[in-house]
C-alpha cells in the first residue's frame, strides 16, 4: 500500500553517531553511518520506492540517556532537537519529529518536551530506556516518583511517549556473559524494555494519568504474548497483587499502549498482536536505518491480514494518534493511501 506512515525511524548528529557503531560489524559501519546522517536523499528515495508517505524521526540510541552529566544531556538533547526541527521544516510533508529528552532531570525534560511540542511542532518524544546520572549508581526508570510531574505534562500536552530500547549496563548483564550474541535487538533490548514498561503499568501511573499513551516497538517487545500469564499465574491462589496499580496489567496494556512493527516482520507475530491488543493499537514502522525499508514494506504490503487492518496499521492509526491529517492536507502531500 502507498501512504504508509512510519515512526521508529532514526537519525544521528555528530555527537551521537558513534553510539550506533557497535550494532553492525565494522565492515558495515560506513553504510550505517551514512544512513543515519542522511535524511533528504537516500532515505527519501527508499520511502518513495516503498510507499512510505511520512517518517517521524528520532535520535539514535542510547545517546542522551547515556550521558551522566545533566548539563551535557540538556545541551545534546536541545542540539539534536534543533537539528531535527530544521530538517523537518524543509520537508514537513514527509518528515515529523520526536523529541530527545534529558531525563536526568525531570524538570529539564518537562521544559524541553514543552518547547519541542509547542514551539517546534514535534509529535511526542522518544526516549532510549533508563537514564544514568553521575552521582547516582542506581539506574533511573520512569515509574519513580520524581518523574510523575513529567508524566502529568505529557498527558496535558496530549502527545505519545515512545519507550525505545537500550542494552543493560555491563554490571547488570551477568546473565549474558559468554553469550554476547543475545545483547541488543536479538534479545536484551526487548527484555529490558518489557520490564520497564511493566514497571510503568504496575506503578499506578495510568490510574493517576489515564490519558497517557506509550508506544513500544518491535511488536511490543514480547509483551502481547505474556499478558495472560502476567495476570493469571497461580490463579487458584487468592491474593492481592503486589503492585500499587488498581487494575490488571493487561487493562493498562490495552488502553495505554501502542505497539509498532519495527524490526519484527513476521506475519504470525502480527496476527498474535492483533488478537491481543487489537489492530487499532498497532502502527507500521521499519526501524531504519538498522533494518531495511524494503524488508519492512514488502512484508507488510503482502502480509495475510484484512485490507481494513492493513490500512489502519499502515496509516490511519498514526494519522489519528499524531493528529497528522491537517499537516498532510496543508503540505499538499502527494502520496495517498492506495490499494
Amino acid at each position: 500500500m502507498r501512504g504508509k506512515i512510519a515512526l521508529e525511524e532514526h537519525f544521528a548528529i555528530a555527537e551521537t553517531l558513534q553510539d550506533s557503531a557497535g550494532f553492525v560489524p565494522e565492515s558495515y559501519w560506513n553504510e550505517l553511518s551514512g544512513r543515519l546522517t542522511d535524511i533528504h536523499e537516500g532515505r527519501l528515495r527508499e520511502m518513495d520506492a516503498h510507499g512510505i508517505e511520512m517518517m517521524i524521526l528520532s535520535l539514535n540510541a542510547p545517546a542522551v540517556q547515556a550521558l551522566k552529566d545533566t548539563s551535557h544531556a540538556v545541551e545534546i538533547a536541545r542540539r539534536a532537537n534543533d537539528f531535527l526541527a530544521e530538517r523537518v521544516a524543509a520537508r514537513p510533508d514527509r518528515f515529523q519529529g520526536f523529541a530527545a529528552l534529558p531525563m536526568q532531570n525531570p524538570e529539564a525534560a518537562i521544559e524541553e518536551l514543552t518547547r519541542c511540542v509547542r514551539d517546534l511542532g514535534f509529535r511526542g518524544a522518544l526516549v532510549n530506556g533508563f537514564t544514568q546520572i553521575a552521582d547516582n549508581e542506581e539506574l533511573l526508570y520512569y515509574d519513580l516518583p520524581q518523574y510523575w510531574p513529567f508524566w502529568k505534562v505529557v498527558e496535558e500536552l496530549e502527545v505519545p511517549f515512545y519507550l525505545h530500547p537500550r542494552n543493560p549496563l555491563p554490571k547488570h548483564a551477568a546473565i549474558y556473559a559468554g553469550h554476547e550474541w543475545l545483547m541488543g535487538p536479538t534479545w536484551a533490548f526487548g527484555q529490558e524494555t518489557a520490564v520497564h514498561a511493566l514497571r510503568l503499568m504496575g506503578s499506578g501511573l495510568f490510574d493517576e494519568f489515564p490519558g497517557l499513551q506509550i508506544i513500544l516497538g518491535h511488536m511490543g517487545e514480547g509483551l502481547p504474548y505474556s499478558m495472560w500469564r502476567i495476570d493469571h499465574r497461580n490463579a487458584w491462589v487468592e491474593t492481592t497483587p503486589k503492585y500499587p496499580a488498581k487494575r490488571k496489567i493487561a487493562s493498562y496494556f490495552n488502553e495505554n499502549f501502542y505497539i509498532t512493527t519495527s524490526g519484527n516482520f513476521r506475519t504470525q507475530t502480527l496476527i498474535d498482536a492483533i488478537l491481543e491488543i487489537g489492530s487499532d493499537r498497532i502502527l507500521f514502522s521499519t526501524d531504519w536505518p538498522f533494518e531495511n525499508v524494503d524488508h519492512a514494506a514488502d512484508w507488510f504490503d503482502a502480509t495475510s491480514i484484512s485490507e481494513r487492518d492493513r490500512l489502519k496499521i499502515g496509516r490511519q492509526n498514526a494519522l489519528e494518534l499524531f493528529r497528522l491529517q491537517e499537516t498532510l492536507r496543508d503540505t499538499g502531500s502527494n502520496l495517498r493511501a492506495a490499494e
